[in-house]
């Protein structure tokens, strides 16, 4: 088939590289050259393990080719879909203007019976938007399609070469026998819905993750006050199999690119619909404040963060990406800043955006836990928790904060270290 995937983001990148080592003949568009230049080169402008090794290989194959323009992109294609930002509005709503921009641009290239499927995340209704849009600019018969993605930054391209399962939201028939033929590839169960639930889909999956992260740091939170372990307390739960052992993150909560936004939007969404005394509100409300929160609790256990010499090991939302969107550190570490703290950060991949006091990014992990008064392991990166940190050990009293539990408190305590975990019981 000939594809357009319009917008080269982390979504359409990956989604165009994929569809391509299928034997698709794939072009990626975006209206910036500067970007299309860099892709053709094969220089991704972030990091995603397997993704800059899968669009060099599928542009030498000449499935997968790239350009800003849309005459050249949109005449020849059978499917196109659109994967570009819909960021928030200041109500808090998605704002689709990107989405709109796009269906105005392709409509007068569309050639008889092409179908437009969205895969950026947008609200119900949006798919009547954009037919009103793309009628209004063409003379042509057209369909449309929702195609919501559930990737996860880091797994990106394995998420999407082998998805749980592929959600096509259309109305016609011969859409969904089209885009079922696209998928088939991909060996994965076709869950067929209305475009409405599609789109709907999408948001609930992830405020659902997102509620699971919530949950638990609720319960962390009651652990400390009792002195129960958040993380037996998991494990004891877990084997009732309407609950399961997988996705229990207690810690300063979730980032990163979808979680807030699509659970903020969903909230707005939610409000606007004459909803407002929602469990989606009071997410993102808790959310918004754990980080600081506790900051201010670890703060106290370590005796006052002014004059520690902190090493924050982890800077992006999560491991395997450069993501720092939404990460906790942008809130750890001003806070830490505004306290008095020397702050010593360390990230395999991400950099730090911002101009900072009293903060240094160093490469080497070593450097940075070098006569740490407090370690901070933010980010369960594979150097950050298989690391030895018993060489790290002085003389002085020093803290160990396991902000995701990902450590062995007896083993940190036989580093020498006073452990301070999440949900679990402290040290007097």
């Amino acid at each position: 088939m000939n594809i357009t995937v319009i917008g080269t983001g982390f979504v359409g990148v990956v989604s165009a590289a994929v569809y391509a080592s299928f034997g698709h003949q794939v072009i990626g568009l975006d209206i910036d050259p500067a970007k299309i230049k860099s892709l053709q080169n094969g220089q991704v402008p972030f990091f995603e393990p397997n993704l800059k090794s899968l669009l060099v290989e599928q542009q030498a194959t000449g499935n997968l080719t790239f350009t800003h323009l849309y005459p050249k992109a949109i005449q020849e294609a059978e499917i196109i879909i659109i994967a570009v930002g819909t960021p928030s509005a200041p109500d808090g709503q998605a704002d689709l203007k990107f989405v709109k921009a796009a269906a105005e641009s392709l409509a007068p290239h569309l050639q008889p019976d092409a179908i437009v499927a969205i895969k950026s995340t947008v609200p119900p209704g949006t798919l009547d938007i954009i037919a009103e849009i793309i009628a209004a600019n063409t003379d042509v018969n057209f369909f449309t399609a929702s195609l919501p993605e559930f990737l996860r930054e880091g797994s990106a391209v394995h998420d999407t070469l082998h998805p749980d399962r592929v959600v096509i939201g259309a109305t016609e028939d011969k859409v969904f026998a089209r885009l079922e033929e696209l998928h088939k590839p991909f060996n994965a169960p076709i869950v067929k819905t209305s475009p409405s639930s599609a789109q709907m889909s999408k948001y609930t999956a992830n405020a659902y993750l997102a509620t699971r992260i919530t949950f638990i740091n609720q319960i962390a939170d009651l652990c400390e006050k009792n002195g129960a372990d958040v993380q037996e307390v998991i494990n004891a739960i877990g084997y009732d199999q309407r609950i399961g052992q997988h996705y229990w993150y207690p810690g300063f909560g979730y980032g990163g690119s979808c979680f807030p936004k699509d659970v903020s939007e969903l909230a707005a969404y939610s409000r606007a619909v004459g909803e407002e005394n929602n469990l989606f509100n009071k997410i993102h409300e808790l959310n918004s404040k754990r980080a600081t929160e506790m900051m201010t609790a670890f703060g106290e256990d370590v005796g006052g963060w002014a004059g520690k010499r902190v090493a924050v090991l982890g800077l992006s939302f999560k491991p395997n990406t450069d993501d720092m969107r939404e990460a906790p550190s942008l809130t750890i570490i001003p806070y830490l800043s505004d306290q008095g703290a020397e702050i010593i950060g360390f990230d395999p991949k991400a950099k730090w955006p911002l101009q900072t006091k009293n903060f240094t990014q160093v490469e080497d992990l070593d450097e940075a836990i070098e006569d740490a008064d407090v370690i901070m392991a933010v980010i369960e990166w594979p150097e950050v928790i298989s690391y030895d940190y018993s060489e790290a050990k002085s003389d002085k009293k020093q803290f160990f904060i396991d902000s995701r539990n990902q450590f062995s408190p007896s083993t940190v305590k036989e580093w020498g270290f006073t452990y301070l975990g999440v949900g679990r019981k402290k040290e007097h």
